[in-house]
């Protein structure tokens, strides 16, 4: 019970950061949003044409773009911790009695309650515009989308710890995001992409995440990919959180 103090007490504080300078959380929904607005008829034309398993671009977009906003979001947070090592407040918090898990915990809560309501908005903005899916397979799409969204903010956070820099952390995180974004046919299908292509992006752990949301929203909940998908979400989170406790841990110790 005192771990789940802890952690709440914790979450309360960065939520009223949040709430006092809720700039961050629109930012993180506009990308997705002009996507959805602007790429979204370009891509009308190819998802009748090419093996997508859906003949609606709304239904095969969104889902990408929840997976694509838990990752992206989530990475960035770890640049408010920086703010905060900065200003004083992670020493402050060392000399506290406080779990030092629950100090990465709290803050995975708040990043996982925004990641939340910036996926509600997104989902209900896609069905404005046309996308249909299957109501299970959208809530556990949403749920995927969390799940990758915690394990990425867990390692944001290790990330922002260790660099101490936003001139560090900044380039590599795109370094990491740019093979992401283009290999786990997040925008595209990877059906469009040459044999050797498509092999590479087997590998990718995200591409068979993208893959379970998108049959979740098809109402394919039995897939292989949703099985995959779902385990790679899993592992991820667990790793995450394992290097995001880890740091905090030593940076307390």
């Amino acid at each position: 019970m005192t771990f789940l103090r802890e952690s709440n007490i914790v979450f309360r504080r960065q939520i009223r950061m949040n709430l006092r300078n809720p700039a961050w959380v629109l930012i993180g929904i506009m990308q997705p949003v002009l996507y959805l607005v602007l790429f979204g008829p370009l891509l009308k034309p190819l998802v009748s044409s090419f093996d997508t398993g859906t003949d609606n671009a709304y239904t095969f977009l969104v889902p990408g773009l929840l997976v694509q906003l838990g990752m992206f979001g989530a990475f960035f947070a770890g640049f408010g911790l920086i703010g905060e090592w900065r200003e004083g407040v992670i020493e402050a918090e060392r000399v506290t009695p406080a779990n030092r898990s629950a100090l990465l915990v709290g803050r995975l809560m708040r990043d996982v309650s925004q990641l939340f309501v910036q996926a509600v908005i997104l989902v209900a903005l896609g069905y404005a515009m046309g996308m249909r899916g299957d109501a299970a397979g959208i809530v556990l799409g949403v749920v995927i989308t969390l799940v990758i969204g915690g394990a990425c903010a867990a390692a944001s956070n290790a990330l922002a710890l260790t660099t101490k820099s936003e001139d560090v952390m900044a380039p590599v995180i795109n370094i990491v995001m740019m093979p992401v974004l283009l290999l786990s046919g997040i925008l595209l299908p990877m059906t469009l992409g040459p044999a050797w292509l498509q092999r590479i992006s087997d590998f990718m752990p995200f591409k068979w995440i993208v893959d379970a949301v998108r049959d979740g929203f098809a109402g394919d909940l039995g897939s292989s990919a949703v099985l995959w998908g779902s385990v790679w979400a899993v592992v991820l989170a667990v790793l995450g959180t394992w290097w995001g406790t880890a740091t905090f841990r030593r940076e307390n110790a």
